[in-house]
């Protein structure tokens, strides 16, 4: 681009706004702005929203499971749940992936919660002492962790869901009576020591935390065995192929016990497919959302582009007069538009992120939990998805300029000169 067309084409634009007998440019330009500013300010939003409901629900669904899990390879024949050795050979194996960050083991036991006027069908997650709680104190909203470090000695408090606790009429304190079913019926009396609520209904419903020790009695488990050793992650990018990673070293092998062991992914289990599944469906939902608003950018530029051409076409055919090329005068309109698009970019950032940082720091627009897991809507501020939203908007809104700049090449200075 030579100098020449830069200049004039900051000319233009400095001119534009203070001349009166420009009316149309005027016009052109502040819609032109408006759409690009827009546009980008709703992709912004679409992406940063997204992307923050999809961290906020897979952070759930891994927070309050794990990211991969060991268990015995018949644990869905029936659903109660069978034991694996926590053998600290499996452990030292699954520690040794450079992925993994934690594993921690975990008992079940399904069993029936019971007051006096109602009771509640529940799953009893007994964790150890190892188990990483920040996630599970992040969602307590009342009462306090129960101390779960002495694997010695079985501990009686649990932790129940907020939904749990309205269906029962339950307060944190208070003792509820639990049933067992297998040859004989095995009463336990439990303490409330705090109530969650992660709002999602595949936990709310019927998970109640205790401790394992408490959990392997029921089960008359030995004390080196568990339902499930959980696998957290450094990268949950890399879930899929940490679990093939795992699945080598560890499906089929057996343990002192005779049991098999068996991988699974949380995009795979079959009480958080689902979810993921749904998140991934957003995906295309916001792919749907840039193009409509890029084209929508695209056109706004293109119908001012044309106006500007046209408000100019005395000017044009001066130029080309002066022996000016179509190619340097179409340099000069689309630097033009160029600026005006980054006016509109930067109004466009303005407001996008304007409104993400209202919802992040005072969470003004509020969700159903019932419906979308959340009370209010999360985003995620990625600045890579916004830098990268900002170059592909100004390089397409350019690119689209170059056909309805080749106006410029039908104009005849010997006509253009008597336009006005």
């Amino acid at each position: 681009m030579s100098k020449l067309s830069w200049f004039l084409a900051k000319r233009f634009y400095k001119s534009a706004s203070g001349d009166t007998h420009r009316k149309a440019s005027k016009l052109a330009i502040g819609i032109a702005t408006a759409g690009i500013a827009l546009g980008l300010a709703v992709m912004i939003i679409s992406v940063s929203v997204v992307k923050g409901f999809q961290q906020e629900i897979s952070n759930k669904l891994t927070g309050f499971s794990s990211h991969v899990m060991v268990y015995n390879d018949s644990m869905f024949v029936s659903p109660e749940s069978y034991p694996i050795a926590a053998d600290p050979s499996v452990i030292n194996t699954i520690k040794q992936n450079a992925n993994v960050a934690h594993v921690q083991r975990v008992s079940q036991k399904l069993g029936i919660l019971k007051t006096n006027d109602a009771y509640q069908t529940i799953s009893l997650k007994g964790i150890a002492a190892e188990y990483d709680c920040a996630f599970l104190k992040s969602q307590i909203i009342e009462g306090e962790l129960p101390d779960y470090s002495n694997d010695t000695l079985a501990s009686n408090k649990i932790i129940i869901s907020k939904l749990q606790a309205q269906d029962l009429s339950l307060k944190v304190g208070q003792k509820v009576y639990a049933y067992f079913f297998e040859e004989t019926i095995k009463p336990r009396r439990f303490e409330i020591s705090a109530i969650y609520e992660t709002n999602m209904p595949q936990f709310d419903r019927n998970c109640v935390i205790a401790h394992l020790p408490m959990v392997n009695s029921l089960n008359d488990w030995q004390d080196d065995q568990c339902s499930q050793l959980e696998v957290m992650l450094k990268d949950f990018g890399q879930v899929d192929a940490t679990d093939v990673s795992l699945g080598k070293d560890l499906n089929g092998r057996r343990d002192k016990y005779g049991s098999v062991y068996m991988t699974q992914s949380v995009k795979n289990h079959p009480h958080t497919a689902s979810a993921f599944a749904w998140l991934e469906v957003l995906n295309t939902n916001v792919w749907i959302i840039l193009v409509l608003m890029v084209c929508v950018a695209g056109f706004t530029m293109i119908s001012g582009l044309l106006i500007l051409i046209l408000e100019r076409t005395t000017t044009i055919g001066i130029l080309k007069a002066m022996g000016m090329t179509n190619q340097k005068i179409r340099s000069t309109f689309i630097s033009y538009a160029a600026m005006i698009i980054l006016k509109g970019c930067l109004w466009g950032n303005v407001i996008g992120l304007g409104v993400i940082g209202l919802q992040k720091y005072f969470g003004w627009v509020k969700l159903d939990p019932q419906s979308y897991y959340v009370s209010t809507a999360p985003v995620l501020l990625n600045w890579t998805w916004i830098i990268s939203l900002n170059i592909a908007t100004l390089f397409i809104t350019v690119m689209a300029l170059l056909v309805p700049s080749l106006v410029v090449t039908r104009i005849q200075p010997a006509k253009s000169i008597k336009f006005e």
